[in-house]
Protein backbone atom coordinates (compact mmCIF):
# COMPACT_ATOMS: atom_id res chain seq x y z
CA UNK A 1 0.00 0.00 0.00
CA UNK A 2 1.07 3.45 -0.93
CA UNK A 3 2.20 5.76 2.16
CA UNK A 4 -0.83 8.66 1.63
CA UNK A 5 -1.31 11.64 2.86
CA UNK A 6 -3.32 12.50 5.66
CA UNK A 7 -6.06 14.01 2.49
CA UNK A 8 -5.81 10.57 0.92
CA UNK A 9 -6.69 8.96 4.06
CA UNK A 10 -9.42 10.25 5.05
CA UNK A 11 -11.16 10.08 1.09
CA UNK A 12 -10.07 6.21 1.19
CA UNK A 13 -11.89 6.06 4.38
CA UNK A 14 -15.21 7.59 3.12
CA UNK A 15 -14.63 5.47 -0.05
CA UNK A 16 -14.41 2.26 1.79
CA UNK A 17 -17.38 3.29 3.84
CA UNK A 18 -19.32 4.14 0.45
CA UNK A 19 -18.78 0.42 -0.85
CA UNK A 20 -19.19 -0.72 2.52
CA UNK A 21 -23.03 0.69 2.59
CA UNK A 22 -23.81 0.03 -0.56
CA UNK A 23 -26.14 -3.10 -1.26
CA UNK A 24 -24.82 -4.70 -4.15
CA UNK A 25 -26.89 -7.70 -4.26
CA UNK A 26 -30.23 -5.85 -4.07
CA UNK A 27 -29.40 -2.77 -6.32
CA UNK A 28 -27.90 -5.53 -9.42
CA UNK A 29 -31.68 -6.45 -10.31
CA UNK A 30 -31.50 -2.49 -11.24
CA UNK A 31 -28.77 -2.82 -13.23
CA UNK A 32 -27.82 -4.47 -16.63
CA UNK A 33 -25.75 -6.84 -14.69
CA UNK A 34 -28.84 -8.34 -12.86
CA UNK A 35 -29.15 -10.27 -16.21
CA UNK A 36 -25.89 -12.33 -15.97
CA UNK A 37 -26.48 -13.75 -12.55
CA UNK A 38 -29.78 -15.60 -13.75
CA UNK A 39 -27.18 -17.56 -15.87
CA UNK A 40 -25.26 -19.91 -13.60
CA UNK A 41 -23.49 -21.67 -16.38
CA UNK A 42 -20.28 -19.83 -16.55
CA UNK A 43 -20.52 -19.98 -20.59
CA UNK A 44 -23.89 -18.19 -20.54
CA UNK A 45 -22.93 -15.74 -17.66
CA UNK A 46 -19.96 -14.55 -20.09
CA UNK A 47 -22.06 -14.11 -23.27
CA UNK A 48 -25.03 -12.51 -21.62
CA UNK A 49 -22.22 -9.96 -19.81
CA UNK A 50 -21.17 -9.26 -23.40
CA UNK A 51 -24.32 -8.63 -24.42
CA UNK A 52 -25.66 -6.43 -21.20
CA UNK A 53 -22.62 -4.34 -21.27
CA UNK A 54 -22.50 -3.31 -24.97
CA UNK A 55 -25.72 -2.56 -24.80
CA UNK A 56 -25.38 -0.51 -21.61
CA UNK A 57 -26.09 3.09 -23.40
CA UNK A 58 -28.67 4.93 -22.22
CA UNK A 59 -32.19 4.94 -20.18
CA UNK A 60 -31.60 2.26 -17.48
CA UNK A 61 -35.10 1.06 -18.53
CA UNK A 62 -34.83 0.59 -22.09
CA UNK A 63 -31.48 -1.13 -21.86
CA UNK A 64 -32.89 -3.79 -19.89
CA UNK A 65 -35.45 -4.47 -22.42
CA UNK A 66 -33.61 -4.25 -25.44
CA UNK A 67 -31.25 -6.89 -23.27
CA UNK A 68 -34.67 -8.83 -22.54
CA UNK A 69 -35.41 -8.62 -26.19
CA UNK A 70 -32.27 -10.28 -27.41
CA UNK A 71 -32.21 -13.02 -24.62
CA UNK A 72 -35.81 -14.15 -25.97
CA UNK A 73 -33.80 -14.85 -29.04
CA UNK A 74 -31.23 -16.76 -27.75
CA UNK A 75 -33.02 -18.47 -25.85
CA UNK A 76 -32.50 -20.77 -22.33
CA UNK A 77 -28.49 -21.29 -23.69
CA UNK A 78 -27.01 -18.00 -25.01
CA UNK A 79 -23.71 -19.48 -25.42
CA UNK A 80 -25.18 -22.72 -27.82
CA UNK A 81 -27.50 -19.45 -29.43
CA UNK A 82 -24.23 -18.03 -31.05
CA UNK A 83 -23.09 -21.20 -33.07
CA UNK A 84 -26.42 -20.63 -35.24
CA UNK A 85 -24.25 -18.40 -37.16
CA UNK A 86 -24.77 -14.70 -38.26
CA UNK A 87 -27.39 -15.02 -40.68
CA UNK A 88 -29.88 -16.94 -38.22
CA UNK A 89 -28.67 -14.31 -35.47
CA UNK A 90 -29.69 -11.89 -37.62
CA UNK A 91 -33.21 -13.32 -38.79
CA UNK A 92 -33.69 -13.73 -34.84
CA UNK A 93 -33.24 -10.42 -34.13
CA UNK A 94 -35.20 -8.74 -37.55
CA UNK A 95 -36.53 -5.35 -36.34
CA UNK A 96 -34.40 -4.77 -33.50
CA UNK A 97 -33.49 -1.45 -32.31
CA UNK A 98 -31.59 0.15 -29.17
CA UNK A 99 -30.69 3.43 -29.86
CA UNK A 100 -28.27 3.77 -32.98
CA UNK A 101 -27.53 -0.03 -32.76
CA UNK A 102 -30.04 -1.99 -35.51
CA UNK A 103 -30.09 -6.56 -34.93
CA UNK A 104 -27.25 -6.64 -37.52
CA UNK A 105 -25.07 -5.33 -35.47
CA UNK A 106 -25.66 -7.33 -32.52
CA UNK A 107 -26.02 -10.38 -34.66
CA UNK A 108 -22.39 -9.87 -36.21
CA UNK A 109 -21.37 -9.02 -32.34
CA UNK A 110 -22.20 -12.19 -31.27
CA UNK A 111 -21.60 -14.61 -34.25
CA UNK A 112 -18.14 -13.08 -33.97
CA UNK A 113 -18.09 -13.98 -30.23
CA UNK A 114 -19.32 -17.38 -31.05
CA UNK A 115 -16.05 -17.52 -33.33
CA UNK A 116 -13.80 -16.43 -30.35
CA UNK A 117 -15.48 -19.40 -28.38
CA UNK A 118 -14.95 -22.38 -30.69
CA UNK A 119 -10.82 -20.86 -31.31
CA UNK A 120 -10.21 -20.65 -27.33
CA UNK A 121 -12.99 -22.04 -25.16
CA UNK A 122 -14.03 -18.94 -23.52
CA UNK A 123 -14.31 -15.67 -24.47
CA UNK A 124 -12.38 -14.75 -21.13
CA UNK A 125 -9.39 -17.18 -22.56
CA UNK A 126 -9.55 -15.02 -25.62
CA UNK A 127 -9.55 -11.71 -23.90
CA UNK A 128 -6.52 -13.27 -21.80
CA UNK A 129 -4.74 -14.30 -24.93
CA UNK A 130 -4.83 -10.76 -26.18
CA UNK A 131 -3.49 -9.13 -23.31
CA UNK A 132 -0.83 -11.05 -23.32
CA UNK A 133 0.41 -10.58 -26.66
CA UNK A 134 -0.23 -7.11 -26.45
CA UNK A 135 1.51 -6.46 -22.65
CA UNK A 136 -0.71 -3.60 -21.77
CA UNK A 137 -4.94 -3.39 -20.82
CA UNK A 138 -5.58 -0.96 -23.57
CA UNK A 139 -4.18 -2.32 -26.49
CA UNK A 140 -5.19 -5.77 -25.22
CA UNK A 141 -8.74 -4.57 -25.38
CA UNK A 142 -8.45 -3.16 -28.30
CA UNK A 143 -7.33 -6.21 -30.06
CA UNK A 144 -10.25 -8.41 -28.99
CA UNK A 145 -12.82 -5.67 -29.43
CA UNK A 146 -11.69 -5.91 -33.25
CA UNK A 147 -12.32 -9.38 -33.37
CA UNK A 148 -15.64 -8.59 -32.10
CA UNK A 149 -16.39 -6.22 -34.59
CA UNK A 150 -15.11 -8.53 -37.45
CA UNK A 151 -13.67 -6.39 -40.79
CA UNK A 152 -15.39 -3.37 -42.67
CA UNK A 153 -17.84 -3.58 -39.35
CA UNK A 154 -20.33 -0.90 -40.25
CA UNK A 155 -20.65 2.76 -37.93
CA UNK A 156 -22.90 1.25 -35.84
CA UNK A 157 -21.18 -1.78 -35.10
CA UNK A 158 -17.95 0.58 -34.64
CA UNK A 159 -19.70 2.82 -31.87
CA UNK A 160 -21.48 -0.74 -30.34
CA UNK A 161 -18.12 -2.39 -29.77
CA UNK A 162 -15.82 1.28 -29.61
CA UNK A 163 -12.08 1.24 -30.01
CA UNK A 164 -9.83 2.20 -26.80
CA UNK A 165 -7.08 3.46 -29.78
CA UNK A 166 -9.30 6.25 -30.24
CA UNK A 167 -9.35 7.99 -26.85
CA UNK A 168 -12.99 6.93 -25.99
CA UNK A 169 -13.53 5.99 -21.85
CA UNK A 170 -14.69 2.64 -23.95
CA UNK A 171 -17.47 2.57 -20.76
CA UNK A 172 -19.25 -0.45 -21.47
CA UNK A 173 -16.22 -2.47 -22.20
CA UNK A 174 -14.42 -1.77 -19.43
CA UNK A 175 -17.69 -2.70 -17.62
CA UNK A 176 -17.91 -5.98 -19.31
CA UNK A 177 -14.24 -6.84 -18.23
CA UNK A 178 -15.25 -5.25 -14.42
CA UNK A 179 -18.09 -7.70 -14.15
CA UNK A 180 -15.74 -10.61 -15.43
CA UNK A 181 -12.77 -10.04 -13.89
CA UNK A 182 -13.14 -8.74 -10.46
CA UNK A 183 -13.64 -11.37 -7.69
CA UNK A 184 -17.49 -12.20 -6.90
CA UNK A 185 -18.46 -10.08 -4.39
CA UNK A 186 -22.27 -10.62 -5.74
CA UNK A 187 -22.01 -8.09 -8.18
CA UNK A 188 -18.86 -9.33 -10.52
CA UNK A 189 -18.59 -12.72 -11.27
CA UNK A 190 -14.47 -13.30 -10.83
CA UNK A 191 -14.73 -15.60 -14.11
CA UNK A 192 -11.92 -14.68 -16.26
CA UNK A 193 -8.21 -15.50 -15.85
CA UNK A 194 -7.23 -11.80 -15.40
CA UNK A 195 -5.15 -9.89 -12.50
CA UNK A 196 -7.90 -7.03 -11.33
CA UNK A 197 -5.17 -5.13 -10.71
CA UNK A 198 -4.86 -4.71 -14.57
CA UNK A 199 -8.38 -2.99 -14.90
CA UNK A 200 -9.26 0.26 -15.74
CA UNK A 201 -12.49 2.22 -14.37
CA UNK A 202 -15.21 2.36 -16.72
CA UNK A 203 -16.58 6.03 -16.30
CA UNK A 204 -19.33 7.75 -17.42
CA UNK A 205 -21.04 11.13 -16.96
CA UNK A 206 -22.28 9.82 -13.45
CA UNK A 207 -18.25 9.18 -12.42
CA UNK A 208 -16.84 11.25 -13.71
CA UNK A 209 -18.57 14.42 -12.06
CA UNK A 210 -17.78 12.39 -8.99
CA UNK A 211 -14.54 11.80 -9.32
CA UNK A 212 -14.02 15.24 -10.30
CA UNK A 213 -15.78 16.49 -6.74
CA UNK A 214 -13.46 13.90 -4.89
CA UNK A 215 -10.77 15.62 -6.39
CA UNK A 216 -9.80 12.11 -8.05
CA UNK A 217 -9.25 14.03 -11.70
CA UNK A 218 -9.29 17.43 -13.23
CA UNK A 219 -9.97 16.60 -16.45
CA UNK A 220 -13.05 17.95 -17.95
CA UNK A 221 -13.45 14.89 -20.71
CA UNK A 222 -14.89 11.72 -20.05
CA UNK A 223 -11.96 9.82 -22.09
CA UNK A 224 -9.51 7.27 -22.05
CA UNK A 225 -6.78 9.41 -20.35
CA UNK A 226 -9.68 10.31 -17.55
CA UNK A 227 -10.31 7.23 -16.71
CA UNK A 228 -6.62 6.11 -16.34
CA UNK A 229 -6.24 9.23 -14.56
CA UNK A 230 -9.19 8.46 -11.62
CA UNK A 231 -7.75 4.58 -11.67
CA UNK A 232 -4.31 5.72 -11.11
CA UNK A 233 -6.19 7.83 -8.19
CA UNK A 234 -7.93 4.72 -6.71
CA UNK A 235 -4.82 2.61 -7.34
CA UNK A 236 -3.22 4.42 -4.51
CA UNK A 237 -6.09 3.20 -2.24
CA UNK A 238 -6.32 -0.55 -3.31
CA UNK A 239 -3.53 -1.32 -5.31
CA UNK A 240 -5.09 -4.90 -5.92
CA UNK A 241 -8.46 -4.07 -6.81
CA UNK A 242 -8.50 -0.80 -7.58
CA UNK A 243 -12.25 -0.73 -9.75
CA UNK A 244 -13.91 -1.89 -6.75
CA UNK A 245 -15.45 2.27 -6.23
CA UNK A 246 -16.62 1.54 -9.54
CA UNK A 247 -19.97 0.02 -8.89
CA UNK A 248 -20.80 2.03 -5.46
CA UNK A 249 -20.04 5.33 -7.37
CA UNK A 250 -21.98 4.75 -10.02
CA UNK A 251 -25.27 4.12 -8.30
CA UNK A 252 -24.53 6.87 -6.60
CA UNK A 253 -25.00 9.19 -9.05
CA UNK A 254 -27.61 6.80 -11.38
CA UNK A 255 -29.74 7.19 -8.04
CA UNK A 256 -29.42 10.83 -7.91
CA UNK A 257 -28.45 10.61 -4.62
CA UNK A 258 -25.59 12.59 -5.56
CA UNK A 259 -26.90 15.52 -7.23
CA UNK A 260 -25.24 17.78 -10.33
CA UNK A 261 -25.48 20.90 -7.96
CA UNK A 262 -24.97 21.13 -4.06
CA UNK A 263 -27.94 19.60 -2.56
CA UNK A 264 -28.19 19.96 1.84
CA UNK A 265 -31.09 17.65 1.81
CA UNK A 266 -29.14 15.15 0.08
CA UNK A 267 -25.57 15.95 0.19
CA UNK A 268 -25.77 15.78 4.19
CA UNK A 269 -26.89 12.39 4.36
CA UNK A 270 -23.89 11.33 1.94
CA UNK A 271 -21.22 9.64 3.24
CA UNK A 272 -18.54 11.76 0.92
CA UNK A 273 -20.00 14.95 2.22
CA UNK A 274 -16.33 15.81 3.82
CA UNK A 275 -14.47 14.80 1.09
CA UNK A 276 -16.37 16.48 -1.56
CA UNK A 277 -15.35 19.66 -3.23
CA UNK A 278 -19.08 20.18 -4.39
CA UNK A 279 -20.03 20.49 -0.56
CA UNK A 280 -16.89 22.73 0.55
CA UNK A 281 -17.88 25.20 -2.23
Amino acid sequence: MPRLRPAERRLRARLEELVASADGVARREADPVGFVHRFPDRADAEVVGLLAATLAFGNVVAIRKSVARVLDALGPRPAEALMLGEAELAARLEGFVHRVYRGPHVATMLANAGRLRAAHGTLGAAFAADLEAAGELREGLARFAERLRGEDAPRGLRHLVSDPRAGSACKRQLLYLRWMVRPADGVDLGLWPVDPARLVMPVDTHVHRIARNLGLTARADASWRTAEEITAALRRFDPADPVKYDFALCHLGVSRDCPSRRDPLKCDACVLRTVCRQWRR
